[in-house]
């Protein structure tokens, strides 16, 4: 069996650590980037949303390089995203790749035994001891964490950083030497060494620097290629960003739901205006945002594919919370067709009008 997956963010660092760990063979497609998306559009139902195409992109790279089996996390609620691997199993089938699926869903979706056993079927291919896989897990699942850390006090800092463009060249750095590393243990070493050095990154705390949350749909909040990288942009411009939703965040959140004690704080405060979950993380997004008003963040920018339902629901509540909260809001709607050019003059121009209403805020003109 050689395994293959679809990036999300930097999820392929900590998957990598996994896999090397447990001596299992991999295959890591390329990162996302116009061909995968290309691939994925000519091969998906044209109504699909981004997530589903730039997949398959990922999944055609992968068994290009010797895959036989796919892994992917299943879904989190009634949103297509469930269909997902029913879907992509088909279109593959009908491009004559005969590739394996094995989907780690919700538990309350396919129950503890179900889980285990499709992970045992992961484990099985490593000659590990027991104890060297759990090892293993527990190494990745760090990483994972760092690496989320890393890239949080990153994107906050640049608003302070006394030297403009540092965070963003160590957190670049970061994951290429982390990536090229293959020793797992080493790799984890690395990513350590990466976060003291980010946290003592010289900072001006004087500094007042515009501050945006980033919320919205997980896929495309996480991923840089579909939001069009707008982390880095928001860098470049000083601006300091917060975005709840990390890879590490989607695994205790997964894990604590079992016992209904995930995410506490953004369910209470998505309460008031969306007090049920309608599935992807549309009720995060509402608590997110209401959270930002409360933390006095300036503004929050929700990035949602064409055509996901919950965001579109979440879409139309953020008005009233805009105007009750007094935070501006701007969603951005991502999907093959996006126009950079329009994109990226959206946020400058949205940027511009945080600047010039805080200024207004505080002369009272």
């Amino acid at each position: 069996m050689k395994i293959t997956f679809p990036h999300m963010g930097n999820v392929y660092i900590a998957v990598k650590i996994l896999f090397e760990g447990l001596g299992i063979d991999y295959v890591i497609p390329p990162l996302n980037n116009k061909e995968a998306l290309s691939i994925g559009s000519k091969y998906s139902p044209d109504e699909i949303c981004l997530p589903f195409k730039l997949m398959i992109g990922n999944y055609m790279a992968g068994i290009k390089k010797g895959a036989d089996t796919i892994l992917l996390v299943g879904s989190c609620g009634p949103c297509r995203f469930g269909e997902y691997p029913e879907l992509q199993l088909k279109i593959l089938e009908h491009l004559k790749h005969n590739a394996d699926f094995i989907v780690l869903d919700a538990v309350k979706s396919i129950g503890l035994a179900e889980l285990f056993s499709r992970i045992k079927t992961i484990g099985r291919e490593s000659d590990k001891r027991l104890s060297e896989k759990i090892s293993a897990v527990i190494r990745a699942y760090n990483a994972m964490c760092i690496i989320d850390d890393i890239e949080s006090q990153a994107h906050f800092k640049a608003g302070y950083e006394k030297n403009r463009g540092e965070c963003k060249r160590l957190l670049n750095s970061c994951k290429e030497e982390v990536f090229s590393c293959n020793d797992p243990d080493k790799a984890l070493s690395l990513l350590k060494s990466y976060q003291k050095k980010m946290s003592n990154i010289p900072a001006d705390y004087s500094k007042n620097p515009i501050k945006v949350a980033i919320i919205g749909e997980i896929y495309t909040v996480i991923e840089p290629f579909t939001n069009l990288f707008i982390e880095d942009l928001l860098m470049d411009m000083g601006v300091s960003t917060k975005r709840n939703l990390t890879p590490s965040w989607w695994v205790k959140d997964m894990l604590l739901k079992i016992i209904k004690l995930n995410s506490r704080e953004i369910i209470k405060a998505s309460n008031e205006y969306l007090p049920l979950y309608i599935g992807g993380h549309a009720r995060e997004c509402v608590g997110e945002a209401v959270l930002a008003s409360k933390e006095r963040f300036d503004g929050a920018i929700q990035i949602f594919p064409m055509g996901c339902m919950p965001e579109i629901v979440s879409k139309a509540i953020l008005p009233a919370i805009s105007r009750d909260k007094g935070i501006p809001v701007l969603s951005l709607i991502v999907d093959e067709m996006t126009g950079e050019a329009g994109y990226m003059t959206r946020i400058e121009a949205f940027i511009d009008l945080l600047e010039r209403r805080r200024e207004h805020v505080l002369t009272g003109n």
